[in-house]
């Protein structure tokens, strides 16, 4: 009898073609968890304005982003897929798929449950803190497809994997190739998400009821998705000894007119060049995988706003993708949980 464990990601178009990257907006966007409004406003305007206007000019930065071998958040999943099911040995399959597009998710799912060695499902969205538009899908997805069997296999969900200790180290290895004392102020920065999300996964009454509620950890919000980046900033900064005033903790990749999380990133690098500070580093803990967010939005868009600004270099501490201490680290999150 056999393990799986399912390593899930978000997605990556098929290919840098505006007709794919629409596809993969469209699906993306129309998830209720995603853009989390009633289902003929979302249709309306992920059909009728964002995925037609964005897909031009997100497909020309995923042919910015394109490798030889494709899209890097595919590439280094597949990696990631293969060195683990070495290190995982016999008794395991591991598996890969996206949230949106291809491999697709529900298709993984369905071929890996007819396999009648299987025994247990250990399902590992690549998303360090907990956030119901990334995990939370995948999660939902799973759990609508597996009431339609009539045998249901024993199943682990990893929530989270924020305050692992061998992903933080893992990153600190990163960030220690980079000479961060050599950098006038480090951004740890995050995908955004819009506050209204934040409110609706607060069980507690506790969201936004106080100043920097996200900066005191506790009880009521350790599900929150704002609250684990700072507190992931926090477990960094202190393993790398870094006084609160070398470090911020920001966000990147808002959309639209709502409310996001604060504070945005492209704020901070005007505050850090109005201070006159010329060098920053960048790292970016809650994605595993270079990719759109990473390559192109911090290591060109950012840099060319920086420079604008007075600045001279904002450089980004490369992901984690399918190195192998990453790999060993992987193996050592799916046993423990």
């Amino acid at each position: 009898m056999k393990t799986v464990i399912l390593l899930v990601n978000l997605g990556t178009p098929d290919e840098p073609s505006r007709y794919a990257v629409y596809k993969y907006l469209k699906e993306f966007l129309l998830d209720y968890r995603v853009i989390d409004i009633p289902s003929v406003p979302r249709n309306l305007l992920v059909r009728g304005i964002i995925a037609p206007f964005r897909s031009g000019s997100s497909a020309k930065l995923y042919q910015e982003l394109w490798t030889d071998e494709g899209s890097p958040l595919k590439v280094y999943g597949i990696s990631l897929r293969d060195k683990l099911q070495v290190l995982m040995g016999d008794n395991y399959i591991v598996s890969l798929a996206m949230r949106y597009q291809e491999p697709s998710l529900k298709g993984a799912l369905n071929d890996l449950l007819s396999n009648k060695s299987i025994n247990e499902l250990i399902v590992v969205p690549l998303f360090p803190q907990y956030s119901s538009a990334c995990t939370g899908s995948i999660h939902e997805v799973i759990m609508k497809q597996m009431a339609r069997k009539q045998v249901i296999p024993k199943v682990t969900f990893i929530n989270s994997f924020y305050d692992h200790e061998a992903f933080l180290q893992c990153f600190l290895d990163r960030i220690n190739q980079y000479d961060p004392s050599s950098y006038d102020h480090i951004l740890f920065s995050y995908h955004g998400l819009p506050v209204s999300q934040l409110r609706k996964a607060d069980m507690h009454n506790h969201c936004t009821k106080q100043a920097d509620c996200c900066h005191n950890y506790c009880e009521a919000n350790h599900f929150c998705y704002s609250a684990q980046c700072v507190r992931t900033t926090e477990l960094l900064a202190e393993r790398l000894g870094l006084d609160k005033d070398k470090f911020t903790t920001c966000f990147q990749s808002r959309l639209g007119p709502t409310k996001w999380v604060e504070p945005y990133t492209s704020d901070i690098l005007k505050k850090r060049a109005e201070l006159g500070e010329k060098r920053l580093l960048c790292v970016c803990p809650a994605f595993v995988a270079d990719c759109l967010e990473t390559i192109i939005e911090i290591g060109e868009e950012y840099q060319e706003e920086f420079e604008e600004m007075g600045g001279e270099v904002i450089q980004l501490v490369h992901s984690l993708n399918a190195d192998d201490d990453w790999v060993t680290a992987m193996k050592q999150i799916i046993h423990d949980a």
